[in-house]
């Protein structure tokens, strides 16, 4: 490992107080706004959504710090890693606790939880998402593809495409699919990432049991995304779609049963 510099070591502790900094005052202002949470629940959604917004310009110092070590120093800095994930999962769990954490919700059983937060925009949605999207594979990406927390990413992006998803009122999306209505743009751009996401993590999950866990619970996990994905197409009227999933979700269905036998019949020949 080259030697570092002295310039180069002082230029990394600069810049990481000024940021340290930074990240210790929207931890303070979180500290407090949850302490007032706790005491007045007016307009609980809105806070928690501007508390998973704080969370992710966190994620974002994180990285930038890790990445001046990087080129600094010459090391990557798990702690500040580390660090960004939790956060990026704090950002999802207060987004969970607005809009549930459920898969294959019905769209009607989000409307109350909706309603909670109807004067946040489409746009402002879109751009939420979009956020925690980039904080995400960024992260992903600093850890490097031989990173232990490689199939824990699994569970990072699904519950991701969750919230994704549960942030949008359907029933309300679908009448302003028109490029004639105001942030159109970004209306079909947060369709087409929800759609995306569903099938790429249904896609990983399934990876993840075949090449990791050997877990039920994952292939049932991949096929709960499936059939979020399929209620979505039966919602915007997509027949062709509609039918690849379904004989998906019939194969990956037959596929885990399938496996599920086996397990039972190796456990019955050990006794």
């Amino acid at each position: 490992m080259a030697k570092i510099s002295l310039a180069a070591k002082k230029k990394y502790l600069d810049k990481i107080k000024e940021y340290k900094k930074v990240v210790s005052d929207i931890l303070e202002r979180e500290k407090k706004a949850k302490l007032a949470l706790v005491k007045d629940k007016t307009n609980a959604a809105y806070k928690k959504l501007s508390l998973a917004d704080e969370n992710l310009n966190i994620v974002s110092y994180l990285i930038l710090m890790n990445n001046l070590s990087v080129s600094l120093l010459g090391v990557k800095n798990e702690a500040f890693l580390n660090d960004a994930r939790k956060c990026i999962y704090k950002s999802i769990i207060y987004l969970e606790d607005i809009v549930t954490a459920y898969i294959d919700a019905p769209f009607s059983e989000l409307e109350e939880k909706l309603a909670a937060i109807e004067s946040f925009d489409d746009v402002s949605r879109y751009e939420l998402a979009r956020k925690m999207g980039f904080a995400i594979y960024s992260l992903e990406d600093a850890y490097g593809k031989n990173s232990k927390w490689k199939w824990s990413f699994v569970e990072l992006e699904g519950r991701y495409t969750t919230v994704l998803k549960n942030i949008v009122n359907f029933k309300t999306l679908i009448s302003k699919l028109s490029p004639h209505v105001e942030g159109y743009n970004e209306r079909r751009n947060h369709l087409d990432m929800i759609l995306d996401m569903l099938k790429t993590t249904s896609s990983r999950y399934r990876e993840k049991y075949e090449l990791s866990t050997q877990r039920l619970d994952d292939m049932k996990t991949g096929i709960h995304y499936l059939h979020a994905l399929r209620r979505i197409q039966l919602l915007l009227g997509e027949k062709e779609d509609v039918e690849v999933t379904k004989r998906k979700i019939d194969v990956w269905t037959q596929k885990m049963e399938a496996d599920l036998r086996k397990k039972e019949e190796g456990t019955a020949h050990a006794k």
